[in-house]
């Protein structure tokens, strides 16, 4: 990404997006499932639910345990602040009045497809990075700018996976679809010929009944 000489104050954005041949409903279930994110991510490890449950839903909460090369690992809680099937989903961490940050997937119809949008907010509330800059105050616009890029880095990985999964059940889709058809096509063939075959033993049957009728009348 371009540089922006952006401080964490500013609550700076990224964003990716990618066109996905699948429609919105489709594509949901992948940017929904919370369960699913540490599949999609090299940072994020495990999730896992405050209550019971695995429907996401505005209001509800999830732990996340995380892992970077610099900073270790360390747990944070995250709240789901938007929640409209098939459109949009998004997550606050730490404190939705104050985030950490603000993660969202936006789901548009797009030329008989979908366009996917993953957004992300840094910021503005206390988090890791606004520690390590306390420390470093004067390389504030160098970390704000490379964990910007970690973020982008992630999200293109993530959008690029989700539409791989959405892409590949629709052609298995359209496969089992396929032989559905298929399969009609072979069956009344089947039955015709079944058909046919049966229509030509019946009137050998009659012919037959007929050679029995000349023989009783020879017999009489």
């Amino acid at each position: 990404m371009e540089w922006t000489g952006a401080r964490y104050a500013d609550a700076p954005t990224v964003q990716v997006d990618a066109w996905i041949d699948g429609p919105p409903e489709a594509v949901w279930r992948f940017a929904s499932d919370v369960a699913l994110m540490p599949q999609l991510s090299g940072e994020l490890q495990e999730i896992r639910w405050c209550d019971e449950g695995a429907t996401p839903a505005l209001g509800r909460a999830f732990i996340g345990r995380n892992r970077h090369r610099a900073r270790g690992e360390w747990e944070t809680t995250s709240y789901i602040v938007e929640c409209e099937e098939p459109r949009v989903f998004a997550w606050a961490v730490t404190d939705p009045a104050n985030p950490t940050a603000v993660w969202r997937f936006t789901l548009t119809p797009e030329e008989g497809g979908t366009r996917l949008t993953q957004w992300a907010q840094m910021g503005p509330g206390p988090s890791g990075i606004s520690q390590v800059i306390e420390r470093m105050p004067d390389k504030e616009q160098k970390i704000v700018h490379v964990r910007l890029r970690e973020f982008e880095d992630a999200m293109t990985a993530t959008v690029g996976a989700i539409k791989d999964r959405v892409e590949t059940d629709h052609v298995e889709a359209d496969g089992v679809e396929a032989n559905r058809v298929e399969a009609d096509g072979i069956e009344p063939d089947g039955v015709e010929a079944s058909r046919v075959e049966a229509d030509g033993i019946e009137p050998d049957r009659v012919q037959t009944d007929g050679v029995q009728t000349d023989h009783v009348q020879e017999a009489g």
